[in-house]
């Protein structure tokens, strides 16, 4: 009786028994790491309607994050500054700009929303999903420094995300948060170097308690 298949069929199963492992584990790498925060969402950086250059404001002109996101220190949310906030100083440098063309072009929109009371629709760059809960003064209070999850904002002309703000990535911090901890008065100095300082968090004086952070699910999601 002549054979049905050819031979090499007989390898198959061989082939499959090896190959089916190393395509599930493929697989599984790929979404881990191309699905994953650290890919799609480090690096963000959209253009936003004003040209807002935070390496002149903060490292230039030695803007404290507080001048404009003034709730940090008291509020789940690092507010937004309102357009009032900006023309505080661009109501007195507008003389300087006038006649410098595309540098007085930068603040039209700014201009315009301070005299109709429209707000500049800025776009957010860092934001966590709905589901989890994340309180700004809690980590400010603990002593948590702005570049530990902004980066080095004042170094940057357009903002963008640093850090992949995924589950994992804040539980490594929560679990051990001594290397992302600064003196209470160093929290937006943004020129701190922690490893420089060699700072311990358990000798410094100004702490009245321990930073003990939860690592349980209602922690973050509630």
């Amino acid at each position: 009786m002549p054979a049905i298949f050819p031979r090499w069929t007989n390898n198959v199963t061989i082939l499959l028994g090896l190959g089916a492992p190393m395509f599930g584990a493929s697989l599984i790498f790929s979404i881990w790491y191309w699905f994953s925060p650290l890919y799609t969402d480090v690096g963000y950086r959209p253009v936003q309607p004003v040209a807002y250059s935070h390496k002149l404001h903060v490292d230039e002109l030695g803007l404290d994050c507080r001048y404009c996101h003034n709730t940090v220190e008291r509020s789940a949310h690092a507010a937004i500054p309102p357009t009032a906030t900006c023309m505080n100083c661009h109501a007195l440098v507008k003389s300087t700009l006038e006649g410098q063309g595309a540098k007085a072009a930068r603040l039209e929109k700014v201009r315009e929303s301070f005299e109709t009371g429209k707000a500049i629709e800025w776009v957010r760059v860092h934001q966590l999903p709905d589901f989890a809960y994340f309180d700004h003064s809690a980590h400010v209070a603990a002593g948590v420094g702005c570049a530990s999850c902004h980066g080095r904002v004042d170094q940057m002309v357009v903002v963008e995300m640093e850090q992949p703000l995924s589950m994992s990535w804040c539980l490594d911090c929560h679990r051990d948060p001594k290397p992302n901890l600064r003196p209470l008065d160093q929290v937006t100095n943004m020129n701190w170097d922690p490893a420089a300082q060699s700072y311990d968090p358990d000798r410094d004086p100004q702490r009245t308690r321990k930073v003990d952070p939860p690592v349980h699910c209602s922690g973050c999601h509630r």
